[in-house]
């Protein structure tokens, strides 16, 4: 798997800067919360900062190989000062965002590969070569300068709504305090009055809670669900259902799980 990038790459699902994406061989199967997308050979899109989204990579004839490239607000300011830009609204919110056909774009694909050096490009080139590809996009769409150069920060949202809604996304507390427009001091105290709990245990909780539903009702096999519902790790995941439910994953609807201990006030899923 090449997997070769400009910028940094972070393990969290959560996108952290406007990020280019572009496979070159194999299939990226993405999915934001609401929708579900995927990318092909050839095929490219931009991710939207701040937003939450898992990626599943598929190999294509044993090969994947796809190039990242991240556009840091540092990097957007210098950009926007050197270049006269016509800001425009941007109306669509979603996370993904089709760019459309250019000829240029797989041209400047191909362009970076002299100066990968185990998958990464050093300055000074880096940046030149991010330039570059700002100039092509925004000359393939124009209105996405009111998107790249728009600086503003989360705004303060329903803790309880998007809590639910985003649980199984593998973040941190800090990262779920961010994007709900909250310090994370600000963040606890809000999560503690509408869900008696701490964020930590309330996640593992809910998560676990999915998981049962899933292995249970769904059939599902724990080795298809753990990265889904935010466990990194298939042996994590394994452990902390058993110490849940008393049983491991892979026995669920073979033996009764143990009465739960939980809080009448926590929430259930189904």
């Amino acid at each position: 798997m090449a997997n070769y990038h400009i910028g940094v790459i972070t393990p969290e699902q959560f996108i952290a800067e406007h990020s280019f994406a572009y496979i070159i061989k194999g299939e990226m199967h993405l999915y934001d919360g609401s929708n579900s997308h995927v990318l092909r050979s050839g095929g490219y899109a931009l991710f939207r900062k701040n937003r939450l989204i898992r990626f599943k990579k598929e190999k294509e004839n044993g090969e994947l190989e796809k190039v990242f490239v991240f556009f840091d607000e540092p990097f957007l300011k210098r950009f926007q000062q050197k270049h006269a830009t016509h800001l425009t609204g941007f109306a669509s919110t979603e996370t993904l965002i089709r760019i459309p056909e250019h000829e240029l774009i797989p041209n400047f694909v191909r362009s970076l590969m002299p100066y990968y050096n185990h998958g990464v490009i050093k300055e000074p080139f880096a940046d030149v070569k991010r330039e570059e590809l700002l100039l092509i996009l925004l000359q393939a769409m124009p209105k996405l300068a009111g998107l790249f150069f728009d600086y503003g920060i989360p705004e303060k949202m329903n803790i309880e709504e998007f809590m639910n809604h985003n649980f199984k996304f593998n973040v941190s507390v800090n990262r779920f305090a961010y994007l709900t427009g909250r310090s994370l001091s600000a963040f606890k105290r809000d999560f503690r009055q509408i869900f008696h709990d701490t964020p930590s245990r309330w996640l593992m909780q809910r998560r676990l809670e999915e998981a049962y539903f899933l292995l249970d009702k769904m059939h599902r096999k724990p080795t298809d669900i753990y990265l889904e519902l935010g466990f990194e790790t298939l042996p994590h995941f394994s452990y902390s259902f058993k110490k849940r439910y008393g049983i491991p994953p892979t026995e669920v609807g073979k033996i009764p799980p143990k009465p739960s201990t939980t809080s009448a006030t926590s929430p259930s899923i189904r």
